[in-house]
């Protein structure tokens, strides 16, 4: 049992890292309709910005002064990114159709890519934000010897859980909240009633990349801020299919879903399939649940009367 929960837990604290990538979708999707595959190219960006600036400022001042610096100016990048974002491409795209927006999404990620590595380089950059790397053992009282966990590991569960505190409460008892929720509903009513459509869609892209920081963060402090952080998206496409691609809890609980369910599949089924089966086991679920339930566990069921 001991091993078992170690698994168990270990899987749960994976999948907290795949729903703060997935979160960046599922803002953008919710509240303007958008599919943003540009997700993973921002969380580059971010985490480029970020570990740059914190290098440079670190070389001059203490890193109590640095980080926050560090943070403010990787939220600026971001910010000025969704400015970008809304008015030179969606402003020209109102009303226009979900794939052609899809289609724009995948541009705007060849160009943040592109324009992120040339800017800030394009090396393996080491991002250390003070946060506790060492192990701990967990749990004694209840199994021999306890579980072994990663303090790095347990911060990143409670950044999750503050995030989507956080924005829970922005959708739910905001007046933003409500119209980016309008917006995602039907854009033509919600200009029809005085929302102002590019403001909310400036609004949301901000949000989503401040939540590509701290994606950014937790994935730069474990494996370094490179260019692989882009395909940390691929890893939230299950995701947010399990969860619903409407849904912020949705999000988290898929990535729990999905980070524990690969790695017990790994070590309970991969010995008898060869081994491997972590790097498929996500998008195998992903398939079933796109044909039992497309909407998700958490997702807004669509109705359309004809």
């Amino acid at each position: 049992m001991a091993f078992f929960a170690e698994v168990l837990v270990s899987g749960l604290l994976s999948g907290v890292l795949y729903a703060l990538v997935a979160l960046g979708f599922v803002l953008i999707f919710k509240a303007s309709g958008v599919f943003n595959f540009a997700q993973g190219a921002m969380v580059l960006v971010a985490g480029l910005a970020l570990v740059r600036a914190f290098g440079w400022l670190e070389a001059s001042m203490p890193f109590w002064l640095a980080l926050p610096l560090a943070i403010i100016f990787a939220g600026a990048v971001m910010t000025g990114i969704a400015w970008a974002v809304e008015r030179f491409v969606l402003r020209k795209l109102v009303n226009q159709t979900a794939l052609t927006l899809f289609m724009a999404t995948i541009g705007i990620s060849f160009v943040l890519e592109g324009l992120g590595q040339q800017i800030f380089g394009a090396q393996v950059y080491k991002l250390d934000l003070g946060l506790p790397r060492d192990n701990l053992f967990a749990l004694e009282s209840l199994f021999d010897g306890g579980i072994l966990l990663n303090k790095l590991d347990l911060w990143s569960a409670v950044l999750a859980a503050v995030l989507v505190a956080a924005l829970v409460i922005f959708f739910q008892k905001t007046r933003m909240g409500r119209a980016l929720r309008a917006v995602a509903d039907d854009h033509s009513a919600a200009q029809s009633v005085g929302i102002p459509l590019t403001r909310v869609w400036f609004v949301v892209w901000t949000v989503a990349g401040l939540v590509a920081i701290a994606a950014a963060s937790i994935w730069g402090s474990k494996v370094g801020v490179q260019f692989s952080l882009v395909f940390v998206s691929l890893k939230a496409l299950p995701v947010i299919i399990l969860g619903g691609l409407t849904s912020i809890p949705g999000a988290i609980v898929g990535g729990l879903l999905i980070g524990a369910g690969e790695k017990l599949a790994e070590v309970y089924l991969g010995p008898s399939v060869g081994g491997g089966i972590e790097q498929w086991f996500a998008y195998v679920v992903a398939l079933v649940v796109l044909l039992v339930r497309p909407q998700g566990l958490f997702g807004d069921r669509i109705i359309e009367r004809i």
